[in-house]
């Protein structure tokens, strides 16, 4: 990119130092981005913004919904491209990505970590939802941490979750579902 290029409404002055840093600041935006179900979880701690595209007029944005069927999908766009022309990136496009399909193993690290603070207990780490039926899996609760724990119903307050609830403390949680 030459010296002085409109990126997006933002000067690139340097090229590849400003490419990165601008990178990242998109990053850093796209982590303001609240799930509108689940508020303590930015798109990138849900692992559904894959990738995006730094365009002359604009940027595209690569984005998985958690699944197909999800009603936050376009109130989730939505917000991402209210964010980025919030920043002077605009025209913002998103491409909707169904494959491969999301999976929770692309929640990261940190976002399992907010869930487990929310109250909602984390998926593991690439259980299948098999092996939460068949019972060699067992969900720890999320106030007490005891893996004597019971599920009350496959389905919880969104699509995504179920209720549970602990046998030690007795108090109810939501599993984030294996999908």
């Amino acid at each position: 990119m030459p010296r002085g290029e409109l990126v997006g409404g933002i000067v690139i002055s340097e090229q590849r130092t400003s490419e990165q840093s601008l990178e990242a600041q998109v990053w850093a935006w796209l982590e303001e981005v609240a799930d509108p179900e689940i508020p303590v979880l930015s798109v990138v701690d849900l692992g559904i913004v894959r990738d995006f595209r730094l365009l002359l007029n604009g940027i595209e944005v690569d984005v998985s919904p958690t699944y197909s069927g999800c009603p936050a999908t376009e109130v989730i766009e939505q917000d991402i491209v209210t964010a980025l022309e919030s920043k002077g990136l605009a025209p913002v496009t998103i491409k909707r990505l169904l494959s491969p399909p999301w999976t929770t193993d692309w929640i990261s690290d940190q976002g399992r970590r907010k869930l487990h603070a929310y109250g909602i207990a984390p998926p593991g780490q690439g259980v299948s939802k098999r092996e939460l039926m068949g019972g060699t899996h067992s969900i720890a609760c999320p106030q007490c941490h005891s893996l004597q724990t019971t599920c009350v119903s496959e389905f919880g307050s969104t699509a995504c979750k179920a209720a549970y609830k602990c046998d030690d403390c007795l108090e109810p949680f939501e599993y984030f579902k294996c999908l």
